[in-house]
């Protein structure tokens, strides 16, 4: 099978200093793809390099056989592939049901109308479990609320793949869990591709399919997780003394029977 989006050689380079080097992956369809690695390892500029805010130095992205490289975001947006980001930062003067609308309308890979448009946002706010009532507030919302809503603007764009950036950061245990559970629901019952940047090791780790390990912007270890987290270059770099608990909790996952 193809890849989905395919990553050439991408290099990113801010002055002298070199934040993604030659960085090459594919992604599969259908698959949940991790992307790890320490801070300042180059995760947020690989993501920034594909959704479009970076134009890379070198190299090439291509999604579905084009290539999308150094387009402008909205471009690439519609041509459906969407991201979230680490701090989500909606319209505050606009209820959630409009911030998802305004996304749908804007995001759409072809002409909708307001009407249309508002019934996407509502399919996405109800996928992510937000209220469609059209006087809900975002004022209402706490930090599980803000990223759910920032995963529902993504989502009420129609994505075929979605750039998931750290949806962990700020909730707690419980929240977690059920954000993890939710960006497997999203794939499962809507088919989309997603790529995870993520901290949570435990959490993550319960739900990708496959893992990018990346050190000053360079691709050091990619595999399933159990591959991944027993490389002795990935213990060294980046999980250190958390590398058993994360084994463990892959072992656990595995004689539970918990399979994609």
């Amino acid at each position: 099978m193809s890849d989905m989006l395919r990553v050439e050689a991408l290099t990113k380079r801010f002055g002298g200093f070199t934040a993604v080097d030659r960085l090459s992956f594919g992604v599969r369809e259908g698959e949940i793809l991790g992307l790890i690695g320490p801070n300042g390892s180059g995760k947020s500029t690989t993501f920034n390099l594909i959704a479009g805010l970076y134009e890379p130095t070198s190299g090439s992205v291509q999604f579905q056989g084009r290539e999308i490289g150094g387009l402008a975001p909205n471009r690439i947006c519609r041509a459906g592939l969407a991201r979230t980001f680490q701090i989500p930062r909606p319209f505050r003067k606009l209820s959630i049901l409009e911030n998802a609308t305004l996304a749908a309308y804007y995001g759409a890979s072809e002409p909708v109308t307001r009407h249309e448009a508002g019934q996407r946002a509502i399919d996405a706010l109800q996928l992510i479990g937000l209220p469609v009532d059209a006087a809900a507030r975002i004022d209402g919302l706490g930090a599980a609320g803000l990223k759910k809503l920032e995963m529902a603007r993504a989502l009420a764009t129609r994505p075929k793949v979605l750039l998931a950036d750290e949806s962990l950061g700020g909730l707690d245990e419980a929240e977690m869990h059920q954000a993890a559970d939710m960006l497997k629901r999203i794939r499962d019952e809507r088919g989309v591709t997603i790529i995870w940047v993520e901290h949570i090791m435990g959490v993550l780790m319960k739900v990708i399919d496959r893992c990018l390990v990346l050190d000053h912007g360079e691709l050091i270890a990619q595999g399933s997780p159990a591959e991944v987290t027993r490389d002795p270059k990935v213990v060294e770099v980046y999980l250190g003394s958390d590398a058993q608990d994360v084994q463990d909790q892959i072992a656990a996952r595995q004689a539970a029977g918990v399979t994609r």
